[in-house]
C-alpha cells in the first residue's frame, strides 16, 4: 500500500471539494433561477466532462497552461512556478473537470424549492444572500452532499487528467490512481489489488450515499408546487 499516494490522493479531493462546492454552489443557484440567451450552451459547456475522456481534458490543459503558452507564461510571471507537473496544476485540473460533478445535483435541489417558498422570504425584507443561507441552504443540503461527496470520489480516483497534467512524480503529483498504474507495470499485483480495493470500497460506499440522497432530492422536486 503507498500511503503516500493515498494522502496525495486524499489531500488533492480534499482541496478540490473546499474550492469547487462554495463557486458550485453560486453558479448553481444563477442557473436554476435565471432565463438567459445561450444557458443551454453554458450547461452544455459545463456537461462537457462527463462524456469527453479525461485525457483529452488533460491534454489541452497541458498544453494551455504548459510554459509554452502565454497564459502558462502569464502564470509564471506571476507566481514563479509552473502549474504543469505540480501539486497546483493537479487542484486547478481537478476542479475544472469536477465541475459539472458539483454543479449538477446543487442546480436540481435548487431547481426543487417551491417558488412560493423564495417569494415569501422576499417579501419578508431579506436578500438574495441572507434567503441564500438562511431559507436555501438548508433546503438544498441533500444537492450540495452529492455533489461533495461525488466530486470527491471522482477525484480520489482520476487518473488520465492527473497523468496528462502532472506525471508521475512521488510525493507531489503521483496519486493512488497512479500508483495503481505503477504497481501493475512492475507486477506488484499484491499491492495493485489492496490500493485497488480500498477504492471500490469507497465507490461502493459512495454510490450508495449518492442514491439515497437522490430519491431525497427527487421526493422533493416531485412535490406539487402551490
Amino acid at each position: 500500500m503507498d500511503w503516500q499516494a493515498l494522502w496525495l490522493s486524499v489531500k488533492l479531493s480534499s482541496i478540490t471539494v473546499m474550492v469547487l462546492i462554495p463557486c458550485a454552489i453560486i453558479g448553481s443557484r444563477y442557473l436554476a433561477y435565471r432565463q438567459f440567451v445561450g444557458k443551454s450552451w453554458l450547461e452544455a459547456l459545463i456537461m462537457v466532462p462527463l462524456v469527453l475522456p479525461p485525457t483529452v481534458i488533460g491534454y489541452y490543459l497541458l498544453v494551455g497552461l504548459g510554459s509554452q503558452s502565454w497564459l502558462g507564461q502569464l502564470i509564471i510571471q506571476l507566481t514563479g512556478q509552473q502549474l504543469v507537473f505540480d501539486f497546483s496544476g493537479l487542484v486547478v485540473a481537478s476542479v475544472l473537470i469536477n465541475i459539472p460533478f458539483a454543479v449538477q445535483p446543487i442546480q436540481r435541489a435548487f431547481e426543487a424549492i417551491p417558488e412560493d417558498v423564495r417569494d415569501a422570504a422576499s417579501c419578508c425584507g431579506m436578500s438574495p444572500w441572507t434567503v441564500l443561507y438562511r431559507i436555501e441552504l438548508p433546503l438544498i443540503w441533500p444537492g450540495v452532499l452529492t455533489g461533495l461527496v461525488l466530486c470527491f470520489a471522482h477525484v480520489l480516483g482520476e487518473f488520465g487528467v492527473v497523468l496528462m497534467m502532472g506525471g508521475n512524480i512521488a510525493g507531489e503529483t503521483k496519486t493512488l490512481s497512479i500508483a495503481i498504474y505503477d504497481s501493475v507495470q512492475a507486477f506488484d499485483f499484491t499491492s495493485a489489488g489492496t490500493m485497488s480495493l480500498v477504492l471500490l470500497l469507497f465507490a461502493i460506499t459512495v454510490l450508495a450515499l449518492t442514491t439515497s440522497l437522490s430519491r431525497r432530492i427527487g421526493g422533493q422536486h416531485g412535490t406539487p408546487r402551490r
